[in-house]
Formats: structure tokens, C-alpha cells, sequence
């Protein structure tokens, strides 16, 4: 089986949600390595819009397994509420998988995030404040 990559280089923000979304039509299996939901990114099929954080856009590309792997963090909250907004939109989530040494962010490493920024001030990192650094 070819594999494909895609990663970022610039500290996130890059456009690789798009990228994957692109790729995922030929893929038998679309996953994350690494990082959180921090950005995210929209991804508009045919006249719908969705906006994934955490879920790999592969979940809207027909029936892929789409991985959470071990190098992510997840806010299990987030993760819940994503999965329910996209079955409520009609999109089969059962072969979405969280790895069991996901990451999980806890309240506490949000409100580290958040501390630390304030703290900052000017010289604050200007991170999304959804404690994915605190988390790692």
C-alpha cells in the first residue's frame, strides 16, 4: 500500500486540512499523528460546510478509517461534540478511531494555556488557548 504525507512546517496554519481533504479520495485510511484542535479547518461537500478541529476531514471523504493517533491531544469534550455535529449532519463517524495514548487535555491544562498568556502580556505566544501545549 503507497503511503502518503502530508506535514506542516510552520507551526500549524498551513493549509493541510485542505491538502488531506484533496488526498483522502484516494485513501483507504486518513489519519492524525500528531497535534490537537487548535485551528482547524472548513471543508465544503457539494452544498454542505463543515468545520473539523480534531476529526480528520477523511471522515467526509466515504468510508475511510480515520485515525486519532498516540502523538495527538484531544480535549474529549471537543471530540464529542465534533462527532455528534457531524452525525447530526448526516456523516457515518464509525470508523473514526482515538487512540487509547491520545493525549487529553484536561480543564487544567486550559487554564495553564490561558494563565500563561495573560502572564505574557505583549510578549504572549499568541497560542488558541485550548491547552494543547500545556497538554504535551
Amino acid at each position: 500500500m503507497a503511503v502518503t504525507l502530508v506535514i506542516g512546517a510552520q507551526w500549524g496554519d498551513e493549509g493541510k486540512g485542505r491538502i488531506v481533504d484533496f488526498l483522502a479520495a484516494g485513501a483507504e485510511v486518513v489519519g492524525r499523528f500528531g497535534g490537537g484542535a487548535n485551528a482547524g479547518h472548513t471543508v465544503r461537500v457539494g452544498d454542505k460546510t463543515y468545520k473539523l478541529r480534531i476529526v480528520p476531514s477523511g471522515v467526509l471523504a466515504g468510508s475511510k478509517d480515520c485515525i486519532i493517533g498516540p502523538g495527538t491531544v484531544v480535549s474529549l469534550e471537543q471530540f464529542i461534540a465534533e462527532l455528534a455535529a457531524l452525525s447530526g449532519a448526516g456523516v457515518d463517524v464509525s470508523r473514526v478511531w482515538l487512540s487509547d495514548l491520545a493525549h487529553l487535555i484536561l480543564p487544567y491544562h486550559i487554564e495553564q494555556d490561558r494563565a500563561s498568556e495573560r502572564a505574557l502580556g505583549a510578549a504572549a505566544l499568541g497560542t488558541t488557548g485550548n491547552g494543547i501545549g500545556p497538554a504535551y
